[in-house]
């Protein structure tokens, strides 16, 4: 984490809604969170990286106020989970990554059930989502796939429209199609200035939809990117191909390239031009008889992959 990340966050504090300071829940043989530390801004949507077992489902369950820190603390909107639980969990949305549903007849008596607890009148954004996600709400809960208790539930999370909201893996079981439509309604939600913590091992998903990533590894939190570092570099990459050894040997004499990796049996470069007038440069490369030119654009799985190797990533959370 760069500390212009740190002072951008910190300059936030009176709009922090979610609060995690040097959190430690320690389960034994290395499982469990320890000195988590993130906050969370008023409007921002987090995203909370990592591999299988690394402690974001742990972390959510004492955001939840399901479980009691060993030491440090969670503060949501100044209360204490453990303690505050019942007055937090009224403007939190959860969607947990082991979805259990009580025992009703379908989906639909679920939803209302849910909609009563909630005070929830006007079932008009449930259907809106219900329509989106193409569920059907009658199918028998005991009966639905996997895809098809995550989209019951997805709705269950969004219906009320709460100010906060709490996602644990929220694609798990979703066709493409759907997760493009899941993307939707979180874009909806951050319009409408809602505080979103998503757990995700997706990085597209993670790098349309998010303002922050705190990536964790073996409870511990090891980086925080600001999105903004990541679509806003002041150079562009590109890989070029030449069908002439001589044209490749001359064209990056030119200093306005920056030569990242030769690849001579292939008569490829990679190279590193300013974004500013990176245009101007590819055209000048368009002089010679190239064979291919083409952009490797920078993403957050490719700043995960610089910054921490290959390290493995898991597709959920055990603990």
């Amino acid at each position: 984490m760069s500390q212009a990340t740190i002072d951008k966050i910190n300059a936030l504090d009176k709009d922090v809604v979610i609060e995690i300071s040097h959190l430690t829940k320690d389960y034994g043989k290395g499982r469990g969170i320890f000195d988590v530390s993130f906050k969370v801004p008023k409007g921002c949507t987090f995203g909370y990286c990592g591999t299988n077992g690394a402690g974001k489902t742990t972390t959510l369950r004492h955001i939840m106020g399901f479980i009691r820190p060993d030491s440090g603390y969670v503060k949501v909107n100044g209360l204490d989970p453990w303690k505050d639980g019942a007055i937090i969990k009224k403007s939190i949305g959860y969607l947990p990554g082991e979805i259990a549903f009580p025992p009703v007849e379908n989906g639909s008596a679920f939803l209302k059930s849910q909609a009563e607890l909630l005070g929830l009148e006007d079932m008009t954004k449930a259907e809106r989502i219900i329509n989106a996600m193409q569920l059907d709400p009658t199918a028998n809960l005991k009966r639905m796939s996997k895809g098809m208790k995550q989209k019951t539930a997805i709705v269950a999370t969004f219906m009320a429209s709460p100010d906060i909201i709490l996602l644990d893996e929220p694609t798990t079981g979703l066709d493409p199609l759907m997760r493009e439509a899941f993307i939707d309604i979180v874009e909806e939600e951050k319009a409408r200035g809602a505080t979103i913590l998503m757990s995700n091992h997706m990085f597209d998903e993670l790098e349309e939809t998010c303002d922050y990533v705190a990536f964790i590894k073996d409870g511990k939190i090891i980086d925080i990117v600001d999105m903004e570092e990541i679509h806003a570099r002041p150079f562009r990459e590109f890989i070029v191909g030449f069908r002439k050894a001589e044209d490749y040997e001359k064209a990056f004499r030119d200093p306005r390239f920056q030569v990242i990796q030769r690849i001579d049996n292939f008569l490829q470069v990679v190279v590193r031009v300013d974004g500013k007038t990176a245009d101007i440069a590819i055209a000048e490369l368009a002089k010679y008889p190239v064979k291919q030119c083409t952009e490797i654009k920078y993403t957050l799985e490719k700043y995960f992959l610089d910054n921490f190797g290959g390290t493995d990533h898991g597709t959920s959370d055990q603990k």
